[in-house]
């Protein structure tokens, strides 16, 4: 694969980068990105390494430490990107809708190869570092804690919740059955598992705190 090449100098005008600076091209990081899903299909978090994804990539290991101080880092980003991140906040016009399509999402996220080969390793590995905790918790919180804030702000606008709903124990009432399901149990979802689970998530949140 052609090394990347060296930056251009910018316009007077435009904001200077540093000498020797490095183009990141696209097309290396998408392939680096694609040997992570290989490498964690084939060896697990564990036992993947820089040096295996750069060779899978065809890239050497400079390009990878170029994006990624480690490959936890690499793996987060990877993550994050299938952690609804970005994804707008369901309107429905309904608590039961918002939370019916918030499920689909989060079951197509846990059915994707990389959060389920992933994700159990990471959280075997925060278990043992503080450092690691936090990162996973941010890579794989932020998007569905801001969906779930928005979710129920616009079903106290409706009247549908009263003011104070928790949206933590909004996301611990959805995403925990789902969790338990695809990715500890493995189980398939079986039809009409999501409207159920919607509706008790609807339940346990209109009965407020026990």
């Amino acid at each position: 694969m052609t090394p990347e090449p060296a930056a251009a100098a910018p316009a007077p005008a435009a904001r200077r980068a540093p000498a020797g600076a490095a183009v990141l091209r696209e097309d290396v990081t998408e392939a680096i990105r694609a040997a992570v899903v290989e490498e964690l299909a084939t060896v697990g978090f564990a036992r993947m390494s820089i040096e295996g994804i750069a060779r899978r990539a065809g890239v050497g290991k400079t390009a990878v430490y170029r994006r990624w101080k480690s490959k936890l880092h690499l793996v987060l980003d990877l993550v994050g990107a299938f952690a609804v991140e970005g994804l707008p906040v369901p309107s429905t016009g309904s608590l039961y809708g918002d939370v019916r399509a918030l499920l689909e999402v989060m079951s197509h996220v846990l059915r994707h190869p990389v959060a389920s080969a992933v994700i159990p390793d990471l959280l075997v590995e925060a278990a043992r570092n503080p450092e690691i905790a936090d990162a996973v918790r941010g890579a794989l919180l932020e998007g569905q804690r801001r969906m779930a804030e928005g979710i129920i702000s616009e079903a106290v606008s409706r009247g549908e919740l009263p003011v104070g709903v928790d949206a933590g124990r909004a996301l611990d009432l959805a995403i925990g059955p789902l969790y338990w399901r695809q990715v500890v149990v493995r189980d398939a979802v079986p039809g009409g598992y999501l409207d159920d689970l919607a509706r008790s998530v609807v339940a346990g949140l209109t009965a407020g705190p026990a």
